[in-house]
C-alpha cells in the first residue's frame, strides 16, 4: 500500500490559520501519512506587489508547522528556473518518489478554475485532488463541477469537509499596511516573525 502524501501549494504570503486547518482536515479525513507545504516562487498568474522573500515565506511555514510531526515544508518550486506550474511539480514528485500516492489540496475557488491551469488535461488525469468546502461555494455546485471534470477528464476529485474560514493572505497584508492587528489570523509565532521582519509595511515584503 502506497504512503499517502498531501501536497499543499501556495505563496503562503503569509501562511494563516485557514491554510493550516485545510491541511489538518485533509490529514484526518483521508488518513494521510504526511502533508507537505510547497511554497511557490512568484506565480505567473498573480501580480503580488508585496510578496515576501522566498526565505521569509519558507520560514513562516516552518514556524507555523513546527509542532506537527506530520507536516513538512519543501522548497522544490524554489529550486526551478522560470515559471513553476503544478503539473511540472507533480510530474517531478511522481518520478522522484513513485512509491507515494499524492493528494493535491485546493480550495473551492480553485475547483472552478482547474481547466485554466497550465497542462490542465494532463494534470487532471494524473493527480488526485481534495477540494475544501469553503469560499461560499455550495455543495451542489461543487458536486456538479466535480462530476463534469470526472466525465470530461476522468479526473480523481473528492470533497474535503471543513468549516468556512474567512481569512485571506491579502487581507492580512492590507491590515499590516494599515497598522492593524493580525492576531488570531496567523499563529502567534508567525505574527512575531512578521513584526520582527517588518513584513507587509509600506508595500514592502
Amino acid at each position: 500500500m502506497k504512503k499517502k502524501i498531501g501536497i499543499m501549494g501556495g505563496t503562503f504570503n503569509p501562511i494563516h490559520f485557514g491554510h493550516l486547518l485545510l491541511a489538518e482536515r485533509a490529514y484526518e479525513e483521508y488518513d494521510l501519512h504526511e502533508v507537505v507545504f510547497l511554497p511557490s516562487k512568484r506565480p505567473s498568474y498573480k501580480n503580488i506587489k508585496d510578496l515576501a522573500s522566498e526565505e521569509d515565506r519558507k520560514e513562516m511555514v516552518e514556524i507555523a508547522i513546527h509542532s506537527k510531526p506530520y507536516f513538512s515544508v519543501s522548497t522544490l518550486e524554489y529550486e526551478r528556473n522560470g515559471n513553476t506550474y503544478t503539473y511540472d511539480t507533480m510530474k517531478i514528485l511522481h518520478e522522484k518518489y513513485p512509491q507515494y500516492q499524492y493528494y493535491f489540496l485546493i480550495g473551492a475557488d480553485s475547483l472552478f478554475q482547474l481547466e485554466q491551469w497550465k497542462y490542465a488535461e494532463e494534470l487532471l488525469k494524473d493527480t488526485i485532488f481534495l477540494v475544501a468546502t469553503r469560499d461560499g461555494a455550495s455543495y451542489e455546485k461543487m458536486e456538479k463541477q466535480i462530476q463534469f471534470l470526472k466525465k470530461k477528464y476522468h479526473a480523481q476529485i473528492s470533497l474535503l469537509h471543513m468549516p468556512t474560514i474567512e481569512i485571506s493572505s491579502s487581507d492580512i497584508r492590507k491590515r499590516r499596511a494599515a497598522k492593524k492587528s493580525i492576531s488570531y489570523l496567523v499563529p502567534k509565532d508567525v505574527e512575531a516573525f512578521i513584526s520582527q521582519k517588518r513584513l507587509y509595511t509600506n508595500g514592502k515584503g
